[in-house]
């Protein structure tokens, strides 16, 4: 781990000793999904709306937070802004305080015969998607009357996966030197320059700063001194996206040579930008979506780090830290029940993941049920841990209910067609 002590931002009015750091700073939170926040033309050539669901912390009076902008994973030709790797996160961060606006970007391939050169030209949407995130947030501020109650001065992007590549290269590429030579700017969803054409021009897409979960950049040579900080979780045995310098692959074809999160991080020290880095050692990639233990540490270093720079009082964190420490397990049983299970919505096949909230004070193993909107029940299983994967192979598209039987109430999910 590494971390500079100096706080990034000055302390404000609701740095209470509890908001930004503890996931029971607010009982609850709200979401409102699918709000258009860009449009553009995608990979197959069709104009595309760009969504984001929001989510707030309930009963929050404040009308200045800061926003987390988060981008999920999967390799620019899947994932989703309620999946797994985003979900947990968004959720708990909320209950911190943060606004978060978790982001759908394009995504496909717009040439399969030169895939290695399609998918650069696909991260490279990603990073337009992206600022046009960022300047629909300030421009609901100026024009809108801030409906989201955010401070337009602490924006942070975040992402995991393809979605840290998208982070880490909004911040970053910053010079028109730097746009890959397999952008051709004439081409339909490719132009714009820096800034691209998803929306809200003549808005600011800078960000206050970077957080990056197991992403990587082109080059570290991107960074330069003055440069936002930077936040970083990353497994040292990640074989999708090196933790180092190394390949990225796609079904054993060759894409680009990147530059992870190691490499980064020796760079921005090297550089005096403000950062924090925890390393994942042994974890595979995006090790908090199945990894309890991995989970306490991604969030524990996002939040830790950030409420750091963001409040001047609070002791500077980096790494994982007691964030129940005001009494997180009580309080999510009572607010939520024993468990939660995300996402609602899935591609049947995709597992559903439970996060038992109670595993630490009752602990041992438990038995599931799955019913279908009829309620004829079409699976059932068992399960050991305080996370585990549900498989959701066979169950039929439609409503669905899993049930802990002697637990607690059934929890609603939603299966779509399989691929």
């Amino acid at each position: 781990m590494f971390v500079l002590l100096s706080p990034g931002a000055n302390a404000q009015e609701d740095c209470d000793g509890t908001r930004y750091r503890y996931t029971a700073a607010f009982d609850d939170f709200s979401v409102t999904p699918d709000v258009e926040y860009g449009n553009a033309v995608n990979a197959t050539g069709l104009n595309q709306s760009l969504l984001v669901d929001i989510y707030e912390p309930e009963g929050d009076d404040s009308d200045l937070r800061p926003l987390i902008i988060m981008a999920h994973g999967g390799f620019f030709i899947g994932g989703d802004n309620d999946g797994a790797d985003v979900l947990a996160l968004s959720q708990d961060l909320t209950r911190m305080g943060y606004v978060v606006g978790s982001i759908t970007y394009r995504l496909g391939i717009d040439n399969f015969l030169d895939v290695s050169n399609a998918l650069i030209r696909s991260v490279w949407r990603g990073y337009h998607d992206g600022k046009a995130a960022v300047r629909y947030f300030r421009k609901t501020v100026e024009e809108d009357g801030n409906p989201w109650g955010i401070d337009p001065d602490r924006i942070y992007v975040a992402g995991v996966s393809a979605g840290g590549f998208i982070a880490l290269h909004l911040a970053y590429v910053d010079d028109e030197s730097e746009i890959p030579p397999q952008v051709d700017q004439s081409t339909a969803g490719m132009g714009g320059g820096l800034e691209g054409e998803s929306g809200h021009p003549g808005y600011s897409s800078e960000v206050a700063g970077v957080i990056n979960i197991a992403g990587a950049l082109k080059t570290a040579s991107y960074l330069s001194a003055g440069d936002e900080p930077l936040i970083s979780v990353h497994g040292t045995e990640d074989g999708t996206v090196p933790f180092g310098t190394g390949m990225i692959t796609l079904s054993g074809v060759p894409i680009t040579e990147v530059d992870g999160s190691s490499i980064i991080h020796a760079m921005v020290d090297s550089l005096g930008i403000e950062n924090c880095f925890t390393v994942l050692e042994g974890a595979g990639h995006v090790a908090h979506v199945a990894d309890a233990d991995a989970y306490y540490q991604t969030l524990g270093t996002v939040s830790g780090a950030l409420s750091s720079w963001l409040c001047d009082a609070y002791e500077p964190i980096c790494g994982s830290y007691d964030y129940g420490a005001v009494g997180i397990e009580e309080w999510l049983v009572a607010s939520e029940g024993a468990w939660r299970a995300f996402p609602s919505f899935l591609t049947a096949g995709d597992p559903l993941q439970v996060q038992w909230l109670e595993s630490r004070i009752a602990g041992g193993a438990w038995t599931y049920e799955i019913y279908d909107g009829s309620g004829r029940q079409v699976g059932e299983g068992s399960g050991n841990g305080d996370w585990y994967s549900v498989p959701t192979s066979g169950l039929e598209s439609g409503l669905h209910f899993l049930r802990m039987p002697g637990v607690a109430d059934a929890q609603k999910f939603w299966v779509t067609a399989s691929y």
